[in-house]
């Protein structure tokens, strides 16, 4: 028996992976006990999604444990022992706002629960390829120090930057804002890269942008383009928040960061670090968004403008992924922006 250890099991990338691993010959172990809908609301909940996949996948087996009880998950982990394989971790706590009112709970999950997992790896299956999904925010504000040039629909970077390909692992996640959900995701990012670096352990932090697909449970605090659609499709008001709607963000496909995953535990390394995201490929301004579901959906979006800007949020964002695609050529993005809005589209409209 080879086992796939799933955290986040019902989420947008926790459920792509069940799914691709199953698929792969794995027997899947969810983690999931739907924090989404305290954090979010009813709307949020994933309970829907883990429903398909014990439904769906008949080697998949659930366990509504929470991360951050380390008795429970070393007790998991010491049933399983060396079977486990591959442990994904893409449980989280997934927003600035919710994490300033929160902060205890935001550090608990997002960093404590990273520890109790990586703990348990180290005494119970150390073979095993541990996977952390992170993300841009581990580099905070900086990314808004970068000499950017307001254009009609979205801010941009010169062609002549060095960063204009995208942002690599080399920006610095030091003396920067990152709110506090962002601080608890750095101290996860670095407990992940110290236990493949110190202890040897096949780690690999993702670092990605904004993470979409068909089946994200969209809120307006978290899941940027899946909530854009179903405001659209619906009717439902959307706000925009600061930086005129010119703000932009790299998007990838729960299956392009998956298909990712994937290549990573074919040939694992100790203590990586990649910015994964949609880069050049797939990105685009929140008024390019609410143009494109306009069009996919033939509705109009009723939306406003909210002056202040999140804390925290970047101005503009677009991923480098070459130093994943260095390491792995065979990987290649499936999805482009409007696939992936089409996509969502029928998920809504269905």
């Amino acid at each position: 028996m080879s086992v796939a250890l799933v955290t986040g099991a019902a989420g947008l990338i926790g459920s792509e992976t069940c799914r691709r691993f199953h698929a792969e010959g794995f027997d899947v172990v969810g983690i999931d006990n739907d924090l989404r809908a305290k954090f979010f609301g009813a709307e949020a909940s994933t309970a829907r999604t883990r429903a398909q996949l014990q439904a769906t996948l008949p080697r998949y087996r659930h366990e509504d444990l929470d991360i951050r009880a380390a008795d429970r998950i070393d007790a998991l982990f010491a049933r399983l022992g060396r079977a486990i394989q591959v442990i994904v971790h893409t449980a989280a706590q997934p927003s600035h706002d919710w994490a300033a009112r929160e902060p205890l709970t935001d550090f608990g999950v997002n960093a404590l629960g990273t520890l109790h997992l990586l703990e348990a790896a180290r005494r119970h299956c150390p073979e095993a390829v541990f996977l952390f999904t992170s993300t841009n925010k581990v580099y905070g504000d900086t990314p808004n120090r970068l000499p950017l040039v307001e254009q009609e629909t979205r801010w941009e970077i010169e062609a002549s930057h060095r960063f204009f390909p995208g942002i690599d692992e080399s920006m610095s996640i030091d003396q920067t804002k990152h709110s506090l959900f962002g601080a608890s995701k750095v101290a996860a990012d670095v407990l992940v890269q110290e236990y493949g670096r110190y202890f040897g352990l096949k780690t690999a932090c993702f670092r990605g942008g904004c993470l979409a697909g068909p089946a994200h449970a969209g809120t307006e605090l978290h899941g940027f383009l899946a909530y854009l659609m179903k405001c659209t499709v619906v009717g439902a008001p959307y706000r925009v928040f600061g930086y005129q709607g010119k703000q932009v963000r790299d998007n990838i496909h729960s299956h392009d960061l998956v298909a990712a995953f994937w290549e990573f535990f074919r040939a694992p390394r100790c203590g990586e670090v990649y910015n994964l995201g949609g880069s050049r490929h797939s990105n685009c301004s929140m008024l390019e968004a609410i143009r494109l579901c306009e069009e996919l959906s033939g509705r109009k979006l009723n939306w406003t403008y909210v002056e202040d800007n999140r804390i925290g949020d970047h101005i503009w964002y677009i991923s480098d992924v070459r130093r994943f695609q260095s390491h792995y050529p065979a990987w290649r993005y499936r999805y482009g922006l409007r696939e992936i809005l089409a996509e969502i589209h029928a998920a809504c409209a269905g």
